[in-house]
This record gives C-alpha cells, structure tokens and sequence, in this order.
C-alpha cells in the first residue's frame, strides 16, 4: 500500500460489528422469553445448551428438522410486513416434528442479508421467538450473516433448525394405521408457506396490488392476507399423540394433499380423500381463479385449507375430533385409508374446485 493509502477496515467492505452486536443486545430479551425446562436461552455463546433429562424423557430419541421460508419472504420484502415470517419459519420446522410424534425442544435460525438493517432483524426475530412460543420450544442461539454482493438491497434470507423429542414407544411411525382409518383434516391459516413461487407468478401475470384490499375480503388488503403466518398445530396435537390418539400425521406443504398423506402410510394403504367434505377457502378460489388453475394441480401445489392432517382409529375419532376442536382448531373429516397401493386419491364432484365434471387426481408414494 502507499504511504497515503487510507487503512481498509471490515466496515469499509459493508460489514459493521457495531450493528452485529446491537442486534445480539437487542434480540437477547426476545429469545429468555422462550426459556423452558431443559433450556434457559440465554444467548451469546458459541452453542447452545439443553438439557434433556430435566425436560422429563425417560427413554427418548431425538428428532431434528431443518427448513426455511422460501419465496414468501419476497412478498415481506415488498410489503415491509417482516414480523410474521419468523413464525412460519419456526412452524416449518415443529410441524415437521410433530408428525414423528415429537415434542419440539429448541430452535436455532440463520439470518442472511447483504446489509444489516437492525429494524427489520429485530421483527424478524421477535417473530421467530413469537412462534417458539407457540410452540413450546426455546430460541437457544442462532446466526446473522451479513454479506455484501450476496444479495440484493434490501434482500434476506433465513434458515430455521429444530431439535425435538419423543419417548421410543409414543413415536409416530405410520405402523399403527389400519384398513378403515379416518383421515381428519386441521385448517390452515392460508397458503402457509409452500406454493409461493406460482403465488408470485399470479401477482404477476394479473397485476394485482398487494396493498389493496382483497376482492374475496374487502376488510383486509391483498398482501396481508397472502403474508398470514403458517399455524403451528403443537400444542394441539401433543397431548393426543402422547396419549396413543393418533396414527399418524402428515404436515401438507409443498406437493399438498397427493404429495404429503403417502409419506406416512405403510405399504399397501391409500388414502382417498372427497373433497366435497371441507369448503375451499376463498383465498384459494381467488388463486384458482387468477390462473385457471386446474383441481389437480390445486391439490399438489397448496394446501387448500387443509394445513395438518391426523389418522385416527374410527372409535377415536369423535373424541379426537372434539379435543382439537376445544383446542381451537377447525376439523374437517376428509376421507378414510383404503386398501391399495401406497398413495393417496383427491377427487370431487362437478363444481367442487371449479371443476366441469367429476374428477380425481392420484399420487402413489
């Protein structure tokens, strides 16, 4: 370097430590609130400590589950509305868990951006803690990277990783579904967080404005609607898996209903689902609608209101069905499991879905 050559620091490259550890302050509050037993989510250290014999397992296995938010978060970029995608982040991940039975233990997220902005860091991480709670899980620790030319102005990116428990015998494995089960489907809260890229597409095509009100619920604009957070069924399902309730679960995300039953289905069961049995949301016909989407397409690509789904026993599933009910959910009983080959059916009626004729769309796992 020359004499008069100005010392480059790491801030001169785009990265400011200053607002790094402001954010770490910042946050820390959010994640002790999530504190339970096992874990006391203090952050600041290289890892994070739980501590699994005082969260009361006696002969457990562990579960872990890692996903993210994808393409919704440009929705939350475009609106500036940041402080709901830290729960889909968070739900993403304890959904998944629940399905294997497990109760969600603690959650670790990654936050990448080009530029740190501590305003819109700190609603997303509010966020995170936020779902956690829901959950019942611990925000132990977690990592922000900021990486200039990585990303474009204003951009982020996050990753969320969960780490759940279940004792070996409560273990959801699909073994206990037989011949005759009832399938229950839980509601969800809109598109959730799958479908996303085909959700952008639409927007797209047909302009629509996401800070408008909607033409399907004229009280709430376009783009919060679509931004709804991803509902996290834990608290409803635990207690039902614990007690033997349950068959099995299956969390509907990307590949919807067809996609999603068959992953939890021993061979040689189907799962036939009417959907004449639950009401499309309105959200969805207007998606339907925007693209002429056909029904079976709708039924790969989003959940179409049905966010979680149980198999449950016949002579358990009136008292299932009230529980998650009292709970708060919204059950819907949907179909039943079959004889045949691994897989699951979709079909309706003409005008079920939009549909000219009677229809029916199948995928085998």
């Amino acid at each position: 370097m020359s004499s008069n050559s100005k010392p480059l620091t790491y801030a001169d490259a785009g990265v400011s430590i200053a607002a790094g550890n402001a954010l770490v302050k910042a946050i820390a509050p959010l994640a002790k609130a999530t504190a339970r037993p096992g874990a006391n989510a203090e952050l600041g250290g290289f890892g994070g400590f739980f501590d699994l014999k005082a969260a009361g397992y006696e002969d457990p296995l562990l579960v872990a589950a890692n996903d993210g938010v994808g393409t919704k978060l440009k929705l939350a970029i475009d609106t500036g509305k940041h402080d709901g995608v830290g729960i889909d982040l968070v739900a993403m991940c304890v959904n998944d868990l629940i399905v294997q039975g497990a109760e969600p233990l603690f959650f670790l997220d990654y936050y990448a951006t080009g530029k740190l902005d501590n305003e819109v860091a700190a609603a997303v991480v509010a966020s995170i803690a936020a779902g956690c709670r829901q959950a019942g899980c611990a925000l132990i620790g977690g990592e922000t990277a900021e990486m200039p030319g990585m990303y474009s102005e204003g951009d982020y990116d996050l990753a969320g990783f969960c780490v759940g428990a279940v004792d070996r015998s409560k273990a959801l494995t699909g073994t206990r579904i037989a011949q005759g089960d009832v399938i229950l489907g839980l509601a969800s809260s809109g598109v959730h967080s799958n479908g996303f890229s085909l959700v952008r597409r639409l927007i797209e095509v047909n302009d629509w404005k996401l800070d408008r009100p909607a033409l399907f619920e004229q009280d709430r604009l376009l783009g919060e609607i679509l931004l709804e957070p991803t509902r996290i069924y834990v608290k409803s399902l635990l207690p039902l898996v614990r007690e033997g309730k349950i068959g099995a679960l299956a969390h509907i995300t990307g590949g919807g209903l067809l996609e999603n039953i068959p992953r939890v289905l021993p061979e040689g069961a189907h799962a036939m689902v009417d959907a004449d049995s639950w009401p499309l949301p309105l959200l969805f016909a207007f998606l339907q609608a925007g693209g002429a989407i056909e029904p079976d397409e709708l039924a790969r690509t989003f959940n179409c209101g049905i966010g979680m789904v149980a198999i449950v026993a016949p002579d358990d599933a009136a008292e299932v069905t009230q529980r998650l009910e009292a709970a708060g959910e919204i059950v819907h009983c949907i179909g039943r499991i079959e004889p045949g080959d691994t897989g699951c059916t979709v079909h309706g009626g003409a005008g079920t879905w939009s549909a000219l004729a009677d229809w029916s769309a199948s995928h085998h796992g």
